[in-house]
């Protein structure tokens, strides 16, 4: 991460000036951080609009201090038209190197491939062919309305969301969900825009009446959440049966002579007034008790490469994938529900996909067979 020059103010004295090779910043403020990159550059810079190829040609000649026939000359030397060793219409194949090759790079290339030919896979991971397919998507995409079209001068900050701070699921060093949100949005549109398993989670025993659709889900149900950024509790109160999941914390911490916790409304809260650090770990509270670690990775200035269309933001740019949980019966089919104290079950507590779930504990009339207790399960690995 960049910035321009420090200045003696304390909402933004702290910015780095150049790449920053710590763990984490200091503390600055985003919007100082946007300001002052809009004093240090010139419009042009960071203008989101096409520039004619020949005004750059003339800009840059003038910027080097060349002739315009110098850039022609360039431009002949430098097309990847004279780097062709092959007719155009013949392409090569990239896969075959000489037995000897004499480059560095081809010799790398060749120790590669013959690597390659000693592994045996079973199966191709989509995980890996896919990585940055989610990012390459929405690369320089423009919107169909002139006005949902980002402004010029934009902050655009990286989100890293971690899996909930449970043992079994912390293991994972990916982070589960990487996205991208606009300075001037609003708190509440990253707090939408995570999904998680536990939001998706139904409540209550269906044993007795399997056929009857829940409700609602836990995200219906207990809307409230919270941001921890830099002492500051930021509240999801958008409403009326929302409450503020950080008084606990700051009661327990009164009582034990902690520096003060100051609270905001995480939907009157936007990206551009927070103050924070680059790549250290804050915290995302929901469900009461799911709390994520959530790491801003990377703040910068909006380019013509990047996702336009303001609509799209938060922009998903990575989404880990997680192996499903599939019944204990088939082995072959998602698991919808997971049984306890069941004396059909070879484990405690044990996964069913419907269909075996229903064969086991039901007869052909759709009675309860045997004591046992049948709760809705959703599998993270569904949502690949």
């Amino acid at each position: 991460m960049a910035a321009s020059s420090s200045r003696v103010d304390d909402t933004n004295n702290n910015i780095p000036t150049y790449e920053y090779i710590d763990i984490n910043t200091k503390t600055f403020h985003v919007g100082a951080f946007e300001s002052l990159w809009k004093e240090q550059l010139k419009p042009n810079y960071y203008s989101l609009q096409d520039t004619p190829q020949a005004t750059e040609d003339e800009e840059f000649a003038k910027e080097m201090g060349i002739p315009s026939e110098t850039i022609e000359e360039l431009k002949v030397i430098c097309s990847p038209d004279s780097l062709r060793c092959h007719p155009e219409n013949e392409p090569p194949d990239m896969n075959v190197v000489p037995a000897d090759p004499g480059l560095l790079t081809l010799r790398l290339r060749k120790r590669r491939q013959d690597y390659k030919e000693t592994l045996h896979r079973d199966f191709t991971c989509r995980q890996d062919l896919y990585a940055t397919e989610l990012e390459s998507l929405a690369m320089g995409r423009r919107p169909l309305d002139p006005a949902d079209l980002v402004p010029e001068g934009e902050i655009i900050l990286t989100f890293r969301i971690h899996y909930p701070l449970i043992f079994e699921r912390f293991k994972y060093v990916r982070p589960y969900q990487t996205l991208q949100v606009l300075g001037s949005q609003k708190l509440t549109e990253l707090r939408d825009a995570i999904c998680c398993v536990s939001d998706l989670q139904v409540s209550g025993e269906f044993s007795n009446t399997p056929d009857i659709a829940p409700d609602f889900i836990s995200k219906d149900h207990y809307k409230s959440a919270f941001f921890y950024l830099e002492g500051i509790f930021y509240n999801d109160m958008r409403y009326p049966d929302c409450r503020e999941l950080s008084e606990t914390i700051i009661e327990w911490a009164k009582s034990r002579d902690f520096p003060t916790f100051q609270t905001e409304k995480m939907e009157e809260t936007t990206f551009r007034e927070l103050k924070i650090k680059i790549g250290y770990p804050y915290l995302y509270c929901h469900q009461g008790d799911c709390e994520h670690v959530v790491i801003i990775t990377d703040i910068r200035l909006a380019h013509q490469d990047d996702c336009l269309d303001r609509k799209l933001y938060p922009l998903l740019t990575y989404k880990h994938r997680v192996v499903t949980r599939k019944c204990a019966v088939c082995h072959l089919y998602i698991s919808r529900w997971i049984t306890t104290n069941d004396s059909f079950a070879p484990t405690d507590p044990c996964l069913f996909c419907d269909q075996c779930f229903r064969m086991l504990h039901y007869d052909s009339f759709g009675n309860k067979q045997g004591d046992f207790l049948a709760y809705p399960f959703v599998d993270a690995g569904a949502f690949n």
